[in-house]
């Protein structure tokens, strides 16, 4: 099994904090979105990964220190790494083919985007499975239409008219991905766009009228990261079911002075917290500083000093210097406020 993982885009909707690290590796609950989508995919498929292949935008964005931390996830996994790049923003279709060399055999594509929690079994007898999770405003997204024996026959983008609750999540798995490569090199050489981009739907859509079969898989859980307060919520539940799982999210080397920390929390490495309230709901980065402060529902990341805050609902980046009694707030790396 593979797993082809598209992040070329720049996340725009979640500046200043995409401005400096791309989305895909902004942590939500102390790991970086890419990793927890990538070893939760790995963990419910329940079979070896062979390879993970990403595919990046430009190196001047996606350089050495992201390819570092990808192939060391790919690594984590047993599986090999494979880097390619996407350097035109062409549309999500482009972006497989960008990493066509890597396209055949079984494979799951998944957008670095989402998270998900799921526990299911993979249906080998279909062509392809679709992940999609029901929604209460189908409109706001593509959405699948199934037949009377539960079988995908189209893919319906923002419908006017309902057709399904049943959006589509960006995961999808493919018995033999070099059939959808095949599929979009078509689209690719007869310049099929919508809106100036090759889509996946495409190819998709070309396998379906040749009867290839489609199945819809349900997820528990599709948690999104497309901005600021969707990405703190995100770390919210996350947070919720990492504690239900048991997990430790505490560092040991955490240093408390008349501190209090609500669960469920991460605390980083070498966190130190002093006169400070912190939770529920609230992920710190290693190396952070919080000093006569109270923090809950929020997202701090590393290497950062915060004073004289209540924070709710707050997003903090890298490097960040903060003293203030501003409550909701969104700050990128390296900024200064005192």
């Amino acid at each position: 099994m593979k797993i082809i993982v598209p992040m070329a885009g720049r996340g725009s909707r979640l500046r200043p904090h995409t401005l400096t690290v791309p989305k895909p590796l902004i942590p939500v609950a102390g790991k970086p979105i890419v990793h927890r989508l990538v070893s939760d995919i790995a963990k419910v498929l329940g079979e070896p990964i062979e390879e993970v292949a990403f595919i990046l935008g430009d190196h001047a964005f996606f350089g050495d220190d992201v390819v570092e931390s990808l192939m060391e996830l790919a690594a984590e996994l047993g599986a090999k790494g494979s880097i390619y790049r996407q350097d035109k923003p062409l549309g999500t279709g482009h972006a497989i083919m960008s990493a066509k060399d890597s396209l055949s055999g079984p494979a799951v594509i998944a957008y670095a985007d989402t998270l998900i929690r799921a526990d299911f079994d993979l249906d080998k007898s279909a062509d392809s499975v679709i992940w999609v999770k029901q929604v209460e405003q189908p409109e706001a997204y593509g959405v699948v239409k199934l037949n009377g024996t539960n079988e995908i026959v189209e893919l319906v983008e923002k419908p006017q008219e309902y057709v399904s609750d049943l959006a589509v999540i960006g995961i999808y798995y493919f018995k033999d991905v070099g059939v959808l490569k095949n599929e979009l090199q078509h689209v690719l050489d007869n310049d099929i766009t919508h809106g100036g981009e090759y889509q996946i739907n495409d190819g998709i859509k070309r396998m379906m009228k040749k009867g290839m079969k489609f199945v819809p898989g349900k997820v528990d859980e599709w948690m999104d990261c497309g901005n600021k307060n969707v990405t703190v919520e995100t770390n919210q539940r996350m947070l919720g079911f990492l504690e239900n799982e048991g997990e430790n999210m505490i560092a040991d080397s955490v240093k408390q002075e008349n501190a209090n920390i609500i669960e469920p929390c991460f605390i980083g490495e070498n966190v130190v917290l002093k006169n400070t309230t912190v939770g529920p709901f609230v992920s710190v980065g290693a190396n952070t500083v919080l000093e006569n402060s109270t923090v809950k529902n929020s997202l701090i990341q590393s290497n950062s000093k915060i004073s004289n805050a209540n924070l709710d609902n707050a997003m903090i980046g890298n490097h960040v210097v903060y003293n203030g009694n501003f409550e909701t707030i969104s700050i990128g790396d390296y900024s200064v406020l005192e």
